[in-house]
């Protein structure tokens, strides 16, 4: 099946006697003890099977674990590895989870964050005990591009575990597993829900190895699962994705290159421009460019925040990947500690009317 007709069929899972067109929600917490039974609802439930399956299949891997957040996901890798183990990751890391690595695992894990663009800074972070290598591409907010294949060569020579954020991408723009990564990450409550109102995580292993079985296990016996009508929900949310994310990056690249002739915007960060450094290997890896763009106004904070203020189209909350348009300062977000420029705005380009988005933009930019 093309992504498309996979997208629509692939987490359709009907057992019903009465023959449903769409997979109906299985409540029960429990399942009568037969062959093949799921037993309980932690362990597995029809819903989550079918999600998993179809995310399984839109990310070409060979199994997923779906999870009750991004967070959950991306912990759940972290808590697999033996204690003592060596990270490296990016230096612009989504915030939430470089917070879980430096104080959940804070004496459990040693992390490394390094400019992932920069192969020579990446070799040599490397250490006797590196087990993993963490790349997010594009990065939030920053969008930086890493290229996947050159750093999965380096993993693979020293034998470490690559995972790749590809929450920003998607499977509809890029399939991280295709340039050599060993483990995929979504936040679901981004694109995947594509509508502001489903909390979820996924998983994606290119091999059911022995690495894999501890995630699992930790998914199970951790039971950071998402519920039965969020998995539901996920299913037919991800049955348009397809055809969201040409939207979303149809109208990115516009507002980007609108942006970027702006008398009062000093700069902007999307891969889809020409002028992005990460543009070449964005292009090679990805086949489209995303939804995602950030820019810095002239100014301070305060005239960031101005701008904000004035937009009638585009909603000043956290998240992305819904099909309203969302923005925020970001630093203000990320806490006292953040490196993002206190004047970088990050937009979530939505579904609405291109014409009304950027007739929004320039009035709020004035």
């Amino acid at each position: 099946m093309k992504l498309e007709t996979l997208a629509i069929h692939g987490g359709n899972i009907v057992t019903d006697s009465e023959k449903p067109v769409i997979q109906p929600i299985t409540l029960s917490t429990t399942f009568v003890h037969q062959p093949d039974s799921m037993i309980y609802a932690r362990a597995n439930n029809p819903n989550r099977h079918a999600l998993e399956k179809l995310l399984a299949g839109l990310e070409k891997g060979a199994d997923a674990a779906a999870f009750s957040s991004g967070n959950a996901a991306g912990v759940a890798v972290f808590q697999a590895l033996e204690p003592g183990s060596h990270v490296i990751a990016p230096d612009d890391m989504y915030h939430g989870l470089k917070n879980a690595l430096l104080s959940i695992f804070k004496g459990v894990l040693e992390a490394t964050f390094v400019d992932m663009t920069d192969l020579v800074k990446v070799e040599q972070a490397f250490k006797e005990n590196t087990k993993l290598v963490w790349l997010e591409t594009p990065s939030n907010p920053l969008l930086k591009i890493t290229d996947i294949a050159a750093v999965a060569i380096l993993a693979k020579e020293k034998g470490a575990i690559l995972a790749c954020d590809n929450t920003f991408a998607t499977p509809v723009f890029q399939n991280p597993i295709d340039f050599g990564a060993d483990i995929v990450m979504h936040s679901s409550t981004k694109y995947f829900g594509g509508h502001s109102d489903i909390l979820g995580g996924a998983l994606i292993t290119k091999e059911m190895d022995e690495f894999w079985e501890k995630v699992k296990n930790v998914q199970i016996g951790g039971g950071a699962v998402p519920s039965p009508m969020d998995c539901y929900y996920l299913c037919r949310s991800i049955k348009t994705l397809p055809y969201r994310m040409k939207g979303h990056a149809e109208h990115a690249i516009v507002l980007a290159n609108f942006l970027s002739t702006h008398e009062k915007v000093e700069k902007v960060y999307y891969p889809g421009l020409k002028t992005h450094p990460g543009h070449l290997i964005a292009a090679n890896q990805m086949t489209g460019f995303g939804g995602i763009l950030s820019f810095q106004v002239k100014g301070n904070a305060e005239d960031a925040d101005q701008v904000i203020s004035k937009l009638k189209y585009f909603t000043n909350a956290t998240s992305l990947g819904g099909v309203e348009s969302l923005i925020e300062r970001r630093a203000a977000s990320e806490g006292p500690d953040t490196l993002t420029p206190q004047n970088l705005i990050r937009v979530s380009v939505g579904l609405e009317h291109l014409y009304d988005l950027l007739e929004d933009m320039e009035e709020a930019l004035h």
